[in-house]
């Protein structure tokens, strides 16, 4: 049955393909935008996002275009669902289109340098009239695309939006959990990636498991820290957003931060290994600008400058290790609820 509400998901990517794919299938009337006319027609013509998601019919009610026109102007939600140094100027470049009532979400997981940015500050400073949100989660596309099981958060101070989106995206293999820390969620999508890098350096150099363990958590404790001077909910990491992504993105090879990391770790440069992906891994951006803001901010992150030297400043990677496990020993959980507040 044919919903009334339309929806668009700006970026043809993996994973905007893949939501695309499900708010198609859920029958409400979907539009896939891309830059590339080409690869538009080929999708519409073949069913199939061959260089993102090959293998993955796409429903066939699904239109794919590079008009933004046609895409934006009639939608009543707007999923943007591309990679962060380019969040600002699609958004600038469709908010022409944009129709009063509209809902504005971000699938994005990264950081503009420009004033480090998280993507719904873009959109609220482009889009003053509308609702936004944002959408994180242990989301790999590709087996999102294959329909495994999987589940992801959408966050937005509007319950309207929460609920829309939540009725859009949610059938029988894929689950959405709402949230009001529309900060805290963004932020646990962005910094993953950073830690994600350091998952696949240890599993290159064959740590053990025990130290996966270690880098797990204490990545978690370090993530929620900075998120809290920014101003998250630390409560947030223990969900899908926060410790649920970081979890998968540090054990799978299907991540795009954990396969750059485990390539240093075997000794390949990191341009080419940027350059066979062929998509973006936001953590070797977003290493740089956290390790800047965290020592702006005065908050401690020994995981993010270590990995900022090994990429940045090119230090081995072994002489980093050592470093870190010679630091001083702090306390193992930093945010522990009083326990009149556990109650």
């Amino acid at each position: 049955m044919e919903k009334s509400q339309k929806v668009t998901v700006l970026g043809g990517g993996s994973f905007g393909t893949a939501l695309a794919n499900i708010a198609a299938g859920n029958g409400y009337p979907t539009v896939l935008w891309m830059r590339d006319q080409e690869r538009a027609a080929e999708m519409s013509k073949t069913g199939e996002n061959a260089r993102y998601l090959p293998g993955v019919k796409l429903n066939g009610s699904l239109i794919c275009t590079s008009d933004m026109k046609e895409a934006v102007a009639n939608s009543d939600l707007v999923l943007v669902s591309v990679p962060s140094k380019s969040f600002g100027d699609v958004v600038r470049d469709a908010k022409q289109y944009a129709k009063p009532g509209q809902f504005w979400l971000s699938t994005t997981k990264g950081i503009d340098e420009k004033g480090f940015k998280l993507m719904s500050d873009i959109l609220r400073e482009e889009l003053t009239e509308q609702e936004i949100g944002v959408i994180s989660g242990p989301n790999l596309a590709k087996e999102i695309g294959q329909e495994s099981l999987a589940a992801t958060v959408v966050a937005s101070n509007s319950e309207p939006v929460r609920t829309l989106v939540q009725d859009v995206l949610s059938c029988r293999y894929f689950r959405v959990y709402a949230n009001v820390d529309m900060y805290g969620v963004e932020l646990g999508g962005a910094l993953k990636n950073i830690y994600a890098i350091i998952a696949g350096l240890a599993s290159a150099l064959e740590l053990g498991e025990n130290t996966k363990a270690m880098l797990i958590t204490r990545s978690l404790a370090e993530m929620s820290r900075f998120a809290v001077f920014m101003g998250a909910n630390p409560m947030t990491f223990l969900g899908l957003a926060g410790v649920g992504d970081l979890v998968v993105t540090c054990s799978s090879p299907l991540s795009r931060n954990y396969r750059v990391g485990f390539a240093l770790g075997k000794g390949e440069k990191l341009e080419d290994t940027v350059a066979a992906l062929g998509e973006v891994a936001e953590g070797v951006n977003t290493t740089r600008l956290v390790r800047d803001k965290s020592r702006e901010l005065g908050v401690e992150m020994p995981l993010v400058e270590g990995l900022y030297k090994i990429i940045y400043e090119h230090f081995p990677i072994k002489q980093v290790v050592s470093q870190l496990m010679l630091r001083e020993q702090n306390s193992d959980v930093e945010f522990v609820l009083p326990r009149s507040e556990a109650n």
